[in-house]
């Protein structure tokens, strides 16, 4: 994105600046040549066959309108949502905040989103075989079972979607992080995978599902995630959503405001988090990195912490739509630099590193 381009875009507010940019993927206005395939970077991570290890994560296409579209821009996949059940506004405006000194996103949006039926007919039109698309499932805010809004999402989206996020991990849902407790985790887990497994007998295949956590547990809580992982034999891990936490930054003007906190800010924790999950599940369950992911070097270190595979959002609001395919191009050259037949042969390099690490 051009300093000009990006200025323009900044001087409006933040959700009008999203708006402007999925309509502008829509168009085709963004196009940027990605780096063709390379063996360097492809991988097979819980079943799946991925060009490119880098993704862009949930929230930014909240609505299934433009996952091919990012894509063609360089991303290796897609994720969409999170969606729930029923369609719901979200909370109020304002409900975005940049921080643009700290590269970094403060939002409580509330799980902002069209609903199943519209998610799904959109990705029924626009299903590509070749392009992997996961689908982030949430539940209601006024959901009376919300375990129940998780099964619904598996039920409508199975025959879809490329891979599953439980999403139980956004600070702007009343009591949802509750669900990371060991005792409801156990509950969802096993409702979710049953369910996951009765659809598999319809469709053929058994969509693999991804947890993903919250960046603030501590350690007991991150051992009874790794040990109800290893119970429910669930296919994979996020780390991480969004922190509460606001240790650091600068922006002093937005630094209060309630929500979750992304970008550059979050890079330490949520890495450091990473390594310790890495460290508890062991070298099989699949794992994607997530939070501060901006550059080539944030991307490496997510891998050598731990991650098959890495994913951005903030990154992309601050870099702009060339910054995906900048970055696979960095982590080919990388690879060859380093004389690795594939990139994933860093995996867990600096695990002991981060894993140290203590929480704060």
């Amino acid at each position: 994105m051009n300093a000009i381009l990006r200025a323009m875009l900044f001087a409006l507010d933040p959700e009008t600046s999203h708006q402007l940019s999925i309509l502008a993927l829509k168009s085709g206005l963004l196009k940027v040549r990605p780096q063709s395939d390379t063996p360097h970077l492809r991988s097979k991570v819980a079943g799946l066959d991925f060009p490119n290890p880098l993704g862009i994560a949930a929230g930014y296409d909240k609505n299934a309108e433009v996952p091919h579209q990012l894509i063609r821009l360089g991303f290796g996949f897609a994720e969409i949502g999170s969606v729930t059940p029923l369609p719901q506004p979200g909370n109020p405006r304002p409900r975005i905040f940049r921080l643009q000194s700290d590269h970094a996103v403060i939002n409580r949006l509330g799980f902002n989103n069209e609903g199943h039926a519209v998610c799904l007919k959109r990705l029924e039109a626009g299903h590509d075989p070749r392009h992997i698309v996961g689908v982030n499932i949430g539940a209601n805010k006024q959901s009376t079972d919300r375990i129940a809004d998780y099964e619904a999402g598996i039920d409508v989206f199975a025959h879809v979607a490329s891979y599953f996020t439980v999403n139980i991990s956004s600070p702007n849902t009343p009591g949802l992080r509750d669900l990371q407790t060991r005792e409801h985790l156990a509950e969802l887990l096993s409702r979710v995978k049953e369910r996951r497994d009765r659809k598999a007998t319809d469709t053929g295949r058994a969509v693999p599902i991804f947890l993903k956590i919250a960046p603030d547990l501590g350690e007991r809580d991150l051992d009874d995630v790794a040990e109800e992982i290893e119970t429910r034999r669930i296919e994979g891990l996020i780390v991480s959503n969004t922190t509460l936490d606001r240790t650091g930054l600068q922006d002093k003007a937005h630094a209060s405001e309630p929500g979750g906190l992304s970008g550059r800010p979050l890079f330490e924790k949520s890495t450091a988090v990473l390594a310790k999950m890495r460290r508890r599940c062991g070298p099989d369950l699949a794992m994607i990195g997530v939070g501060g992911v901006d550059s080539i070097e944030t991307a490496l270190e997510k891998i050598r912490a731990g991650a098959d595979l890495v994913q951005l959002y903030t990154g992309f609001v601050y870099g702009g739509p060339a910054l995906p395919a900048r970055i696979v191009l960095g982590l080919k050259r990388h690879a060859e630099k380093e004389g690795l037949s594939n990139l994933s042969e860093l995996r867990d390099s600096a695990v002991a590193k981060w894993a140290d690490r203590p929480l704060a």
